[in-house]
C-alpha cells in the first residue's frame, strides 16, 4: 500500500488497483483475493484480464456505480450494481464528486500473429482514465504503447504497465514518463499473465525524472 496525500493506493495484480480516500474506486478487477466493495469501477476495455464478470460480482453492491469503455457495456450484466456508464476517448463525466476523463488507449506495435492486427486496435476506443480525487490527479494509462495523446498529461501520480508483449515494455514505459511528466510512476502490468518484478524493476532504474514506486501485490 502506497499513501499519497491521503488517497491509499493498492495494486491487486495485474492492472488492477483500489483508489480509496472519500470514496472507494477499484479499477479493472481481475483474480482479486479480497473483496473490497467499490463506491466505483472503472473498467479500461474488453479483454478478460480487464473486464472480468467473477471480480465485478464480488466488488460490486446495488450502490456501485461502473464506468467503462463502451465496447464494455453490454457485456456487464447478470449482477447487482446501480449503474453503468460507457465512456469514449475524449469524454469526462463527474461521477460521486470525482472527475473521470477517458483517453485512448492502443497499440503501435504490439501485433497479434494470428489477426495481424494490433493487440489494442485504436479503433476499438479502449481506454485509460484520468482521475481527479480532490486535488490529486492519477492517470491509469490502460493497456497501451507509448501513444501522442500522453504527452502532457502531468498527473501526480501514473500507473503504467511494463511487461511488453501486449503492452509497452520497460524501456518504452520509461520513455513514456517522459511524456507524461508525473511527479511519481507505479508500474503494472507484470506477474499474472506476462512480464516479471524485473520489469518494475528496470523501470527504476531507467527512470531518474520522477520517483518510482513499486508495489507489492496484496495477497
Amino acid at each position: 500500500m502506497f499513501e499519497y496525500k491521503g488517497i491509499k493506493i493498492r495494486w491487486l495484480g495485474h492492472d488492477s488497483f483500489v483508489l480509496d480516500n472519500y470514496i472507494k474506486i477499484i479499477i479493472d478487477p481481475y483474480k482479486i483475493t479480497k473483496h473490497d466493495k467499490a463506491d466505483l469501477v472503472l473498467v479500461s476495455h474488453n479483454h478478460f484480464d480487464h473486464l472480468s464478470v467473477d471480480d465485478l460480482k464480488n466488488v460490486c453492491t446495488e450502490k456501485t456505480v461502473i464506468v467503462a469503455a463502451n465496447e464494455c457495456i453490454n457485456m456487464i450484466t447478470g449482477f447487482a450494481f446501480k449503474e453503468k456508464i460507457g465512456m469514449f476517448p475524449g469524454q469526462e463525466k463527474t461521477i460521486l464528486g470525482t472527475k473521470i476523463r477517458a483517453v485512448p488507449a492502443y497499440n503501435l506495435d504490439k501485433i497479434n500473429p494470428d489477426t495481424r492486427k494490433p493487440f489494442h486496435p485504436k479503433e476499438d476506443n479502449k481506454v485509460g482514465f484520468v482521475i481527479q480525487m480532490g486535488d490529486v490527479v492519477i492517470y491509469h494509462t490502460g493497456d497501451t504503447d507509448l501513444i501522442p495523446e500522453m504527452t502532457d498529461i502531468q498527473p501526480d501520480i501514473a500507473l503504467v504497465p511494463v511487461s511488453g508483449t501486449y503492452v509497452m515494455t520497460a524501456k518504452e514505459a520509461s520513455q513514456a514518463i517522459s511524456k507524461i511528466k508525473p511527479k511519481i510512476a507505479i508500474p503494472m502490468h507484470y506477474g499474472t499473465i506476462v512480464g516479471s518484478s524485473k520489469d518494475a524493476d528496470d523501470l527504476k532504474e531507467m527512470v531518474t525524472s520522477c520517483q518510482i514506486q513499486i508495489l507489492e501485490k496484496e495477497k
